[in-house]
């Protein structure tokens, strides 16, 4: 028998619950891409982005995933040969610097391994090792989302500042924009990679790259860069038409307005407040289940993404645990990435709980039962009454 006929619910780490009015903003006819209602709403799509991500700088919208952004921030700003260091926290950084590498860009990788945030003396002493200002630009992940680890950006800002170097800073803000606070502009941060299907609460499909005047300016440097790629006919476009360099996902641009409207309507320091919120509730069960038994959450205290958290189960249990939820309760965990031991599948003794964009307390503390009783169902040891913590949680935090 199974009790998992009703709505199931997709908690991975994305894609994430994308919000019936947004699936029903999608569900039109296909509109006219030259003239009218959405040729004339794209511009004010692009500030409504800007604002999220804290920028009054540049926007592009692309059609592609978080690969693409990744590709879109590089090709504009670097050129074959240029040297780019890669403080890593898990598998998204080294995702980052293998397009690099594809590009005929030069990578350092500065390793932290992956259970560990950047570290911002580390950093600086390495950058300020670099008289010669070799490295162009600094590829930062804010939230890993296979670790759950969340760096410290303002820190890692303050660290290239100390060493006096002049490199771009770019951040990858796939699993925090929407999610964690992220100010681009106060932060320091001088290009910013993003996509739709995370904390903006989107099919996916749309990526974003913000960009301020110091970015732009390494384009002037670069002797081509491919036409696609190209962040400036997309951000001073001569025809609707060159905001995609082509024909617009226009169906996606319906569905971002009505989110972009409804995170406006809640205000972006609700949002991240309702993410803190849940998080800490999700934290205060699993640090409960796991004080008598294996389970474990990955990212260090203080340390912790507000949107996703990586668990390690301490055995293959892990895989029956994700397999039990789903197939008896609905519930569909995200498998472990780019966390394996010797010899083992990856997602062997990890999962995760993607916790980003539409979420509330009810489908939050409702995971955490199914989880429960998946604990208990597989024989995973640990103590009971994690849910009562979250709910404790959660109800002095309101």
């Amino acid at each position: 028998m199974s009790v998992s006929t009703g709505l199931s619910y997709l908690a991975i780490p994305g894609p994430s619950v994308v919000p019936d009015r947004v699936l029903r903003a999608m569900h039109r006819a296909s509109p006219n891409i030259y003239e009218g209602e959405l040729v004339e709403m794209v511009p004010g799509l692009i500030e409504g982005l800007k604002r999220v991500a804290g920028t009054q700088h540049h926007g592009a919208i692309y059609i592609t995933n978080g690969h693409g952004t990744w590709e879109a921030s590089l090709i504009n700003t670097l050129a074959p040969g240029d040297k780019v260091l890669v403080p890593a926290t898990g598998s998204f950084a080294h995702g980052w610097a293998g397009i690099a590498r594809s590009l005929g860009i030069e990578v350092e990788i500065l390793e932290f391994g992956k259970r560990a945030p950047v570290d911002p003396a580390a950093l600086q002493a390495r950058l300020a090792a670099d008289s010669a200002h070799d490295i162009k630009a600094v590829l930062a992940v804010h939230t890993d989302t296979s670790t759950g680890i969340r760096s410290d950006i303002p820190a890692i800002r303050g660290a290239m500042d100390a060493a006096g170097h002049p490199a771009l800073l770019m951040a990858d803000c796939m699993a925090s924009l929407g999610c964690d606070r992220f100010e681009m502009d106060a932060w320091g941060v001088d290009v910013t990679i993003a996509g739709s299907q995370k904390g903006l609460m989107m099919t996916p499909g749309l990526g974003f790259v913000f960009f301020n005047d110091k970015a732009d300016g390494a384009r002037d440097r670069l002797e081509r860069v491919t036409n696609y790629w190209d962040w400036r006919p997309r951000t001073n476009p001569d025809v609707f038409y060159h905001y995609f360099s082509g024909t617009a996902p226009t169906q996606h641009l319906y569905g971002l307005a009505e989110a972009l409207a409804m995170i406006e309507a809640e205000t972006l320091e609700g949002v991240w407040a309702r993410h803190g919120a849940l998080a800490q509730a999700i934290w205060a069960a699993f640090d409960h289940w796991g004080s008598a038994g294996p389970l474990e959450i990955n990212a260090p205290r203080g340390h912790r993404s507000h949107s996703v958290t990586a668990l390690n189960a301490g055995s293959d249990k892990a895989t029956a645990l994700r397999k039990w939820c789903e197939a008896k309760a609905g519930l569909t965990l995200g498998i472990g990435l780019g966390m394996a031991e010797a010899g083992t599948p990856e997602w062997h003794h990890h999962f995760r709980l993607g916790h980003m964009g539409h979420v509330n307390g009810h489908m939050i503390l409702g995971a955490l039962a199914t989880i429960e009783a998946g604990l208990k169902a597989v024989d995973l040891p640990h103590a009971p009454g994690g849910v009562v913590k979250a709910a404790e949680h959660l109800a002095d935090a309101l």
